[in-house]
């Protein structure tokens, strides 16, 4: 069938002008259509650009073999878009045949051009629709109600006159061309002259058309969805300023006060020392707590701006160099460990003050204790009372002066000692040496005089020790039997007096038989009471005999006898006390005893109960057979019974006060303390309230998300069995790679655990419909009319003002050849936004 020379003089027209609406966005345009398409390389850029697909690289030979290769594999890319290709072959394009040519270019508008205006098809569905009667188009009104329809500002409809279809065509194809983007594809005069305009031609630059008015819609859709994501954005932006500031004036607050802590310059008093650690006290009260408190909550404040940041799928917050919550973590770290160590040392310098305080303390005490000592000593050893003394007297005095050489002797270590402590002084430089070193030489000239003394004074009673021997074994034989006798009874008085304390019934008996043995002891210590008695009486009988006149002092024991039977009769007294105590006290521990099996009754019920909640908790918490808030109602009910048992541990705690008043400490009928009851209550009531919370965030997240009750089931479902088994191969069989993604979502802190919420989530985020660097680049596109750039004007026009001028601020300028002064980039921009790249 022969083409109208008319119609194929419009298709020629319309289709070269489609063809180069296409091309010039590669940079290139056609002029004759058969010639210009015969070597097959414009023709499958035409095919890139429109369908905006990489086609095979193409052979870029001469040879007629090599053209018919490019026309084939365009031919063959058609195809694969499901247009069947009829009576179309690459030879005939190779040759220039026009009608084969027009039909396979009219193939490609119907296939990327007109057939989605019928798939999308608001303005058109079907081809009779698209054109009509061709003649409908003669007059230009079609075309100009077709522009006033979407864009009433370009043109008064009202206005225009069916008799004059030049001039309407006219000013629609001008307008087009002008305000749409659409270039003249044909002249008005074509249209007019011809009987009937070519269908294909008219349907060609009615779909360009109806592209303009869609692509205006796409745009409105382009902008909204920025201002969205770049909304979101600013608000991000706005937390993570927050946090730099905060975080800075927290490190600020750790530098400053580091340094402080870390200076161990040492004063040189106590009291110097001791204003250092109440300053020190001052800045652990008043100072710091506040600075702990905005420490937790700049942590907050980042994990909420790390989960807003993840559910908007935005990258992760990444803050200053120093300033991660790490940082922050190590800087507190270091702030704790000189605020330890400024303490460990103000105690030890405060310790080493005081030490040579009390050296010089001690110092003075012995130095004051010998001299009181020495004191009369000196007198003493030089007076001669044994001239005129009886024989008694004189052995006693004998006794009496070898018993001062053995405290002489003593006191030689205590001289020592007083002479090393001078020396520690000195060697500590003490601020009042001297006066030590001037007391220490007294104390020793006058230790030097005390021995010559002493040995003149021993020579002179052993001259006369022989005179005198009447009663020297008398007063030996009491002293070594009153001295055992009289330890005896003061240990016996001690026991007898001494303080228990028991816990239990059996331990009190323990301490009966004791006592019962002891009184077992008391008849054989009376007869030793009686033995002593007796030599003391026969001291009495000797003096009288030989009429000793002064009395008789035992040189050997300071005991007397007076004092010996006292304290035989305090210990008769002491013995039923005791034995009256420990009556008392058995009943006391059977007392303790029914408060033991008290508590005990009630902590073996209330223990279990506990137990079982947190199973029936943990049950609840796991179920996936109903919906969510048939678990948040039966957590609801649990909770309400968990409030109702309240009384119950009350009453407990009451028992436990009582046990706690009588001081019993052990309980051999329960392993149930309070603290484990306290405890296990109070995890009690943590896990109902997480586990609510937890259920709460799913419901959010759910609802947030779109998410149905039967996804949400399979979640969890998934989860259980995940956690159950281990399953982690299934994990890894999908790949290294794709595990390491999976894992730096599902826990980005490399714990080794998943929670649920981060499970749904992730779930959720490779489930839902999320924007993406891709969209937002798409949508970018669509604004500045396919271009690889956009204008400032074009972002003020289609954006409002805030949002325009946040992209203006932040998106850099376009690198790529042909761009315009003030060209932006908004691809590197938008990938930006989404951490796959940097500005």
């Amino acid at each position: 069938m022969l083409l109208d020379p008319a119609w194929e003089q419009q298709q020629r027209k319309t289709f070269t002008a489609w063809c180069n609406s296409h091309l010039r966005k590669a940079g290139t345009q056609i002029e004759n259509i058969e010639d210009d398409f015969r070597n097959g390389l414009k023709l499958m850029l035409l095919l890139e650009v429109i369908s905006g697909e990489r086609l095979p690289k193409p052979d870029r030979g001469k040879m007629r073999f090599h053209k018919i290769a490019n026309v084939n594999k365009a031919l063959e890319f058609i195809t694969s878009k499901g247009v069947k290709l009829v009576s179309i072959g690459a030879e005939e394009i190779v040759d220039g045949n026009v009608k084969m040519t027009l039909g396979m270019i009219w193939t490609i508008i119907l296939r990327f051009a007109i057939q989605d205006i019928s798939v999308e098809g608001e303005m058109i569905s079907h081809k009779h629709n698209l054109t009509g009667d061709t003649l409908h188009w003669k007059d230009g009104l079609a075309f100009c109600a077709l522009i006033h329809r979407h864009r009433p500002d370009l043109l008064d409809f009202s206005k225009l006159n069916k008799d004059d279809p030049l001039g309407n065509l006219n000013l629609a194809f001008d307008i087009a061309e002008k305000h749409l983007d659409i270039p003249k594809m044909l002249d008005a005069e074509d249209i007019i002259n011809t009987p009937k305009p070519d269908e294909r031609a008219i349907m060609t630059y009615v779909s360009c058309f109806y592209h303009a008015f869609a692509g205006a819609e796409q745009a409105e859709t382009a902008a909204n969805r920025i201002c969205k994501v770049l909304g979101v954005n600013q608000e991000n932006e706005k937390m993570m300023e927050e946090y730099e500031r905060l975080a800075s004036e927290l490190l600020e607050w750790i530098r400053r006060t580091t340094p402080w802590l870390e200076n161990r310059t040492p004063e040189k008093s106590v009291a110097e020392m001791q204003r250092k650690l109440e300053d020190f006290r001052d800045y652990r009260r008043k100072h710091k707590p506040p600075k702990v408190q905005e420490k937790c909550q700049l942590e907050i404040n980042f994990n909420t701006l790390q989960t807003k940041l993840r559910i908007s799928n935005r990258p992760a917050f990444m803050p200053s160099e120093g300033k991660m919550v790490s940082d922050i973590a190590s800087a507190w770290q270091g702030l704790e460990q000189a605020e330890k160590g400024y303490e460990e040392w103000l105690l030890t310098e405060i310790r080493r003050l005081e030490r040579l305080d009390h050296l010089a303390e001690k110092f003075r005490q012995k130095a004051t204790n010998h001299e009181n000592w020495a004191s009369g000593k000196e007198l003493i050893l030089s007076q001669k009372d044994y001239e005129t003394a009886t024989l008694t007297e004189i052995r006693a005095l004998l006794r009496k002066h070898e018993a001062f050489e053995s405290d002489l002797a003593a006191h030689q270590d205590r001289v020592e000692q007083i002479a090393a402590i001078a020396q520690e002084l000195n060697e500590l430089d003490y601020h009042d040496v001297a006066s030590v070193n001037q007391r220490c030489q007294s104390i020793c000239d006058l230790w030097d005089k005390l021995g010559t003394l002493t040995q003149k004074r021993r020579e002179s009673l052993e001259r006369t020790e022989k005179l005198l021997e009447t009663i020297d074994q008398l007063f030996l034989e009491f002293a070594k039997r009153s001295a055992p006798f009289n330890n005896w009874m003061e240990g016996a008085m001690e026991d007898l007096q001494d303080m228990f304390i028991v816990h239990t019934i059996e331990e009190v008996q323990s301490l009966i038989a004791a006592h019962e043995q002891f009184k077992a002891t008391l008849p054989e210590a009376d007869a030793e009471r009686q033995a002593i008695l007796g030599i003391h009486s026969e001291v009495q009988k000797i003096s009288q005999s030989y009429g000793v006149k002064a009395n008789i002092i035992n040189p050997f024991s300071t005991i007397t006898m007076e004092e010996l039977l006292n304290k035989w009769e305090k210990v008769k007294k002491l013995v039923p006390q005791r034995d009256g105590a420990l009556q008392e006290e058995m009943a006391r521990q059977h007392t303790h005893e029914m408060l033991r099996r008290q508590f005990a009754t009630q902590a073996n019920l209330i223990g279990p109960w506990i137990q079982a909640r947190m199973e029936e908790i943990g049950r609840c918490s796991l179920e996936i057979g109903g919906t969510l808030e048939d678990q948040m109602t039966q957590l609801k009910q649990i909770e309400h019974v968990i409030v109702a048992y309240k009384p119950n541990i009350d009453k407990l705690e009451g028992e436990h006060q009582l046990i706690q008043e009588s001081l019993v400490f052990d309980n051999k009928h329960t392993n149930y303390t309070m603290e484990h009851i306290r405890v296990g209550w109070e995890l009690l009531l943590t896990t109902i309230a997480r586990t609510i919370n937890e259920i709460e965030t799913q419901i959010l997240t759910r609802d947030a998300k779109g998410i149905s009750q039967q996804q949400m089931n399979e979640f969890r479902s998934s989860f259980n069995h995940f956690d159950r088994v281990q399953c982690y191969y299934i994990i890894l069989n999908s790949g290294e790679v794709e595990f390491a993604r999976i894992m730096m979502l599902v826990d980005p802190n490399a714990t080794g655990l998943v929670s649920f919420q981060s499970f749904i989530d992730f779930m959720t985020r490779e489930t839902a419909d999320t924007d993406t660097a891709e969209q937002v680049v798409a949508s970018f596109r669509i604004l500045a009319a396919d271009k690889p750039f956009i204008l400032v004007d074009e972002l003020r026009r289609e954006l409002p003002p805030e949002q325009a001028e946040y992209c203006i601020m932040r998106m850099p300028s376009y690198a790529g050849p042909g761009a315009p002064p003030g060209a932006l980039d908004y691809t590197a921009f938008s990938t930006a936004l989404y951490g796959e790249s940097d500005l």
